[in-house]
């Protein structure tokens, strides 16, 4: 990867602070000259003109800022997931179990030796913009993946095994494999147009996001887009499972989720994702509101900085030394009341973290055996400590190895309301550990996190069907080429068995012996120590049902809407017979509108205590 780190200067959280009178009446003017920017005027206005009179229009409420729009850099969910609507795959999953079915490629095939794998690319299928799709559009996207660093970016891991791609004619596809690799029916990257993206010099820097449309395949093509305002797409109508029934889908920037919500309510916006139980609960008596709450596809961790490197050796950040003793991580670890997180802060609406991969696949679901648990029992905790030489002070907070009062850091999310929750409930546990805590719940968590500039963090993935990536951004092979870019890693794990492990369950087809691999791996990992599973949160999302008749949810019988693994939800909702939802322009207004309102309360509460700001992202795909 080739994206700059910044600076490594230490993080410094902000402490939060009364708002007096003089510093209210500066905020409601700040706000105040910035409304002409938020307000619904030239660039709203202009993108509204595309939505005609009558038609229909699906508005979609999301929180998280894009990284890129290109398929070579995407990484955060809000990206993939437009992609997914822009691009076909090879494969799809199949929205009722996961299983692979065709994509662009019709039918597959491998080698006895399984070293040689040829696909059928459909021959029926063109580009938005006319031009035929054929298999050297998918050799060259992944023959530019193999061949430039830069375009390895987001989805290297997939093509690091590929030894050669060749097209021989326009429906074949062969892809011949240094060893064998399980992945196969389970490539997720977009294949892209050879004839519009060879014209790319910096695949670094190209970001997909400034000529309009963008020529693509699948079932959406991407007409409009300005950074935190709305992404803008409509149906292809060349799409060869047919184009989607919305004649407009329109993913609106919302920083704030009560206004996402009040905005669901006012019928400016047609779904809201990652709706809190608070939220769920009075929605569910709306009248023309459904709440869909079903068993989500992402975990919650506490991720701990092992001591951030690069892959020639070079050690970067600064990490607190302390959480490099297992029996700290242990702790820590101990201290965490697992069930009281998903009673109060998820309210029920999660199920309590074990494994690495959530219950919803269960196949690859593991738990820790009884001896192997690190089960809630502040007692050990603190006799953990106390054995490994971190004792009391007599203030009774714990001293490190250089007689200094252990501290640590959390980087957290600032948009995520159940982030601070969960901050202010390990504070209180680890301050009766004898351990401080700093929460610094940020905007872009990016960038301190892949400068190794954190203690702990909140770290949290969406699992695919095929949970190969999840388990590969932890491995020696995704750490940074050196400290000045970034990696596909995840929290700087590097271990040697885990590494055999990966590569062991990548080779082996039989699905079974697979699957048992992997429990080892989340088994290594939880015994490592350096990533440890609180919660796996529900997906909780709510739209109108007048808005929207029907939608596919992924698994169908109960899943998820936003962030699938496919384009199944928006590509089959059928809007409400009669309805004819609102052009962009109104949501911004809407957002607007809240900002306001969240000023006039604050001016009404001068002691009230700005403890984060809403914007910024659930960084980690």
């Amino acid at each position: 990867m080739a994206r700059t780190v910044p600076s490594r200067k230490a993080l410094r959280p902000s402490r939060p602070r009364s708002l007096s009178a003089l510093t209210t009446v500066a905020l409601a003017l700040t706000v105040g000259a910035l409304l002409p920017a938020l307000a619904p005027a030239t660039d709203d206005a202009k993108a509204g003109e595309d939505a005609k009179a009558g038609e229909k229009v699906l508005t979609a409420a999301v929180s998280q800022s894009v990284d890129s729009l290109s398929p070579f850099l995407a990484q955060r969910l809000i990206s993939t997931s437009v992609l997914r609507l822009m691009y076909e795959y090879l494969t799809d999953y199949d929205p009722k179990d996961g299983h692979a079915i065709p994509g662009l490629a019709t039918a597959w095939k491998t080698s006895p030796d399984k070293l040689t794998w040829t696909y059928t690319i459909r021959g029926d299928t063109t580009w938005s913009d006319g031009q035929p799709v054929t298999a050297q559009d998918a050799a060259w996207t992944f023959n530019t993946m193999m061949s430039d660093r830069g375009a390895a970016t987001a989805n290297g891991s997939f093509v690091s095994n590929f030894k050669r791609v060749t097209a021989p004619d326009p429906t074949t596809l062969v892809v011949e494999l240094e060893r064998p690799q399980a992945t196969m029916t389970a490539l997720d990257v977009p294949i892209v147009p050879e004839h519009v993206w060879k014209k790319v010099g910096d695949f670094t820097k190209f970001n997909n996001d400034q000529r309009f449309p963008v020529v693509g395949d699948g079932p959406f093509v991407l007409t409009d887009y300005k950074v935190d305002r709305y992404i803008k797409l409509k149906p292809n109508k060349r799409f060869w499972r047919g184009a989607p029934p919305f004649d407009q889908l329109v993913f609106a920037y919302y920083k704030d989720n009560d206004a996402a919500v009040a905005a669901l309510r006012k019928g400016e916006v047609s779904f809201v994702p990652n709706v809190t139980p608070a939220q769920a609960s009075s929605l569910k008596s709306t009248a023309g509101i459904k709440v869909d709450d079903a068993p989500g596809r992402r975990f919650l961790a506490l991720a701990v900085n092992p001591g951030a490197r690069s892959r020639d050796g070079r050690r970067f950040g600064d990490g607190n030394p302390a959480l490099l003793d297992p029996a700290v991580r242990r702790a820590l670890f101990a201290s965490v009341d697992r069930t009281m997180l998903v009673d109060k802060v998820f309210q029920g609406h999660a199920v309590e973290g074990e494994g690495y991969i959530p219950p919803r696949f269960a196949d690859y679901f593991w738990r820790p055996a009884p001896d192997q648990k690190i089960a809630y029992d502040p007692g050990r905790a603190g006799a953990l400590l106390d054995r490994a030489g971190y004792p009391r002070g007599a203030d009774g907070r714990r001293l490190g190895k250089d007689g200094e009062p252990l501290a640590l850091r959390l980087l957290c999310h600032a948009i995520d309301p159940n982030d601070k929750a969960i901050s202010k409930y390990l504070q209180e546990w680890w301050g009766k550990l004898g351990i401080g805590l700093t929460v610094d719940c940020v905007d872009n968590v990016t960038d301190p996190w892949m400068a190794g500039e954190y203690d702990l963090a909140l770290d949290g993935y969406s699992v695919s069907p095929d949970p190969d990536y999840v388990l590969s951004i932890h491995t020696c092979a995704a750490l940074p080429a050196t400290p000045q870019v970034s990696g596909q890693t995840d929290n700087f794990v590097c271990d040697k068995r885990f590494d055999a492990l990966y590569a062991e369950q990548l080779a082996e087809y039989d699905t079974a012996k697979r699957a048992d691999l992997v429990k080892q791996m989340e088994s290594r990992l939880y015994d490592i120590g350096y990533v440890n599973v609180m919660a796996y949160p529900n997906a909780v999302e709510a739209y109108r049902t007048d808005r929207i008749e029907s939608i596919t949810t992924m698994p169908e019988a109960a899943g998820n809407i936003y962030g699938q693994d496919g384009y199944w939800s928006w590509w089959s909702a059928r809007p409400a017979p009669g309805s004819a939802a609102r052009a962009h322009g109104d949501a911004s207004a809407g957002l607007v509108l809240g900002i306001v309102a969240g000023v006039i309360v604050l001016a009404g509460l001068g002691s009230f205590l700005l403890l984060r700001r809403r914007a910024g992202a659930d960084d980690r795909e």
